[in-house]
């Protein structure tokens, strides 16, 4: 692979709990790790507790299926697990940050997974560090895992002393949580990250971020975990503590791109919702052409939609690579110039001669969309038109989105014609805000739309935002 940043947001992480007595707990989540792999592709964990209470752990950089095997998983026994899926927000690439966090208790061990990122995580771990806890990692998941550990000390009740921590805690968090007798369930009362809960039956539960993780061990959907709620499970089934207030604000970048096209939000699969965003922005942003493509693999169900309401014939014009992976092999210099090829290749005799509109999820940076126009213009496009299935990015993330600092991201730089100069494409259209929120079909205040407009609803110190955010001076 290249060595270059992706030009999409990448996603903080998946995380994924059972509670099955009898099953091979550690495999099923091998395989919900596995279904959620496109949320997290630095590093992985798993964390076991058997019947005696011990917890048993593996955790390493890479990808799932490079990380576990049949041997290691019978290494880690038990009726309760814990696993996660990284891709780093706060916190380095090392694997002292990699996830589960196992810290001990008066109760016994706690095992935590975190998906999102707090916005008090310096004030937090120095709160602990000022109370003589040693802290071993840069992250945040490890300071949310002590300050469990303490309220659980001072509580001596896992539902309680959890609840009394996470009030502690300021941002977004989605959070599965073993210990030796149940499991919990936990979003932040914005419930910015999504978290569902499934069912194997006969009193066997999973939590997951996605519902794709369900499908592939066979459990069913039950429901989500509401925002501002904590679920612990047991033997005794489902318990639900309703800790704060819901205020729900859903990162829409979820349903843009993020999460799986085959997870279901509000009873439909994000692949219908990504087709919608295609017909509004075809009735948006028309152009004549001759053919629709979409960037693979999140810009087709949107190119899809769009060739459905202006009648413009689909096709697949770039052929994925979906092996490509790490590789410390430099390319030469030649391929570096044309180094998109690694991933997408064009299928010449499909866009020769063509009027092409080229849909795409986001534009973060610019630097990939402008190597694909180029690529295909070289494969005989005559007229590039490209449509972006969300509006332009112009404010970072602080809630679990590994986005630039404000300067980096291109459309916070220029304007939209500029942008079309910069990527060299001969028109280029963004999806309105309001269309965006049209095609959710549901209460469009309930989603989290900061990085398109800049209103952050949970409140950010003007210290952090110094970190990413170009501030304006009085």
């Amino acid at each position: 692979m290249l060595e270059e940043q992706p030009d999409a947001p990448e996603e903080a992480c998946g995380v994924f709990g059972i509670y099955a007595p009898e099953e091979p707990t550690a495999k099923l989540t091998y395989f919900g790790l596995y279904a959620l792999q496109h949320r997290g592709q630095e590093s992985g964990g798993i964390t076991t507790f058997d019947r005696q209470g011990k917890s048993h752990t593996y955790k390493a950089m890479g990808l799932v299926s490079q990380i576990f095997n049949e041997t290691i998983l019978k290494e880690l026994p038990g009726e309760i697990a814990v696993g996660h899926n990284r891709y780093s927000t706060t916190g380095s690439s090392k694997v002292c940050n990699a996830q589960p966090i196992v810290v001990p208790t008066n109760l016994g061990d706690l095992a935590l997974a975190h998906n999102g990122n707090l916005v008090n995580a310096l004030e937090l771990r120095a709160e602990l560090v000022a109370q003589g806890i040693s802290l071993s990692s840069t992250s945040d998941s490890e300071a949310i895992a002590w300050a469990v550990a303490e309220g659980v000390n001072q509580k001596g009740n896992w539902i309680e002393g959890t609840i009394g921590a996470i009030k502690r805690c300021q941002g977004a968090f989605s959070l599965a949580i073993g210990t030796a007798q149940g499991i919990m369930a936990i979003r932040d009362s914005y419930g910015v990250r999504p978290l569902v809960i499934g069912s194997l039956g006969n009193g066997k539960w999973v939590i997951a971020s996605e519902t794709c993780a369900l499908d592939i061990i066979g459990a069913e959907l039950v429901r989500e975990v509401r925002p501002g709620e904590l679920v612990w499970i047991d033997g005794n089934g489902l318990q639900s503590h309703q800790w704060q207030e819901p205020t729900p604000k859903l990162c829409i970048f979820e349903l843009i791109y993020f999460s799986r096209p085959d997870s279901i939000n509000q009873a439909e699969s994000l692949y219908a919702y990504r087709m919608r965003l295609g017909n509004i922005l075809a009735t948006e942003s028309p152009v004549e052409a001759d053919i629709v493509i979409g960037i693979p693999d999140s810009g087709i169900p949107a190119a899809i939609g769009y060739a459905q309401t202006s009648g413009i014939p689909f096709g697949e014009g770039l052929i994925k690579n979906r092996y490509v992976g790490r590789t410390f092999i430099q390319p030469t210099q030649a391929m570096r110039e044309t180094g998109i090829k690694m991933k997408l290749n064009p299928l010449k005799d499909i866009l020769q001669g063509k009027r092409v509109i080229v849909v795409d999820d986001s534009i973060v940076r610019g630097t990939t969309s402008r190597k694909i126009v180029q690529v295909l213009r070289e494969a005989g496009a005559t007229q590039v038109h490209m449509r972006i299935s969300s509006p332009p990015v112009t404010h970072p993330c602080f809630y679990g989105i590994d986005t630039d600092c404000q300067s980096q991201l291109i459309a916070a730089q220029q304007s939209q014609a500029e942008i079309a100069r910069t990527i060299g494409v001969d028109s280029l259209a963004y999806l309105s805000e309001g269309g965006m929120l049209q095609a959710t079909q549901t209460n469009p205040h309930q989603f989290c739309t900061a990085c398109f407009n800049g209103k952050y609803p949970i409140e950010i110190s003007d210290k952090l935002k110094r970190t990413k955010l170009i501030l304006e001076t009085p």
